[in-house]
């Protein structure tokens, strides 16, 4: 079961959008003041078109408080400093930044904003410089024996202390990127 398709997918035309689509479309919706389901619009304004693709369009290219062109210096200060903050989420971050849709973002922070930070030598994943999470790792693990004499229990780790490979695993623990 499920939720029943958009459209029935025969008639239904693909591809680029025409001016005369994007006019149609436009004129409903400042007609209608959104007051209309997405999957009814299509049929409503008079396009051969998907509801989902309605949608994308006006979110992604007809909305006239959308913002064109390039982010500003400021815009990408403050994507590179919630995206340390929030991760790939990228429809917060254009919460953040009216005008802007998480598409616009998610796809200049790959083409962009990565590669400037690589050049300035910052992780763009953990936004640390490079340098510092590049430590020297263990060669290989520790000898594993079965006895162990070391009977101790202090720290966090309780009794996972006496086993060499539960504290090899942990030691390295350090070593990984914070994640989030």
């Amino acid at each position: 079961m499920g939720r029943q398709p958009c459209c029935d997918k025969l008639g239904v035309k693909r591809g680029p959008w025409t001016a005369e689509e994007d006019r149609k479309l436009m004129a409903f919706i400042l007609g209608n003041a959104g007051r209309c389901c997405w999957r009814a619009v299509p049929k409503l304004a008079g396009l051969l078109r998907c509801g989902k693709s309605c949608r994308l369009r006006w979110t992604n290219y007809l909305r006239p408080d959308l913002k064109r062109g390039l982010l500003t210096d400021d815009e990408e200060r403050l994507v590179v400093d919630l995206h340390a903050k929030l991760g790939n989420r990228w429809s917060k971050i254009a919460a953040k930044l009216p005008g802007r849709t998480d598409n616009e973002i998610k796809n200049h922070w790959n083409t962009h904003i990565k590669k400037k930070l690589i050049k300035m030598g910052i992780d763009p994943i953990t936004h640390e410089p490079l340098e510092v999470r590049k430590q020297p790792q263990q060669s290989s693990p520790p000898e594993l024996s079965g006895t162990n004499t070391d009977n101790t229990t202090s720290g966090t780790n309780g009794m996972h202390d006496q086993d060499p490979l539960v504290k090899w695993l942990l030691e390295d623990e350090d070593d990984l990127p914070a994640i989030g």
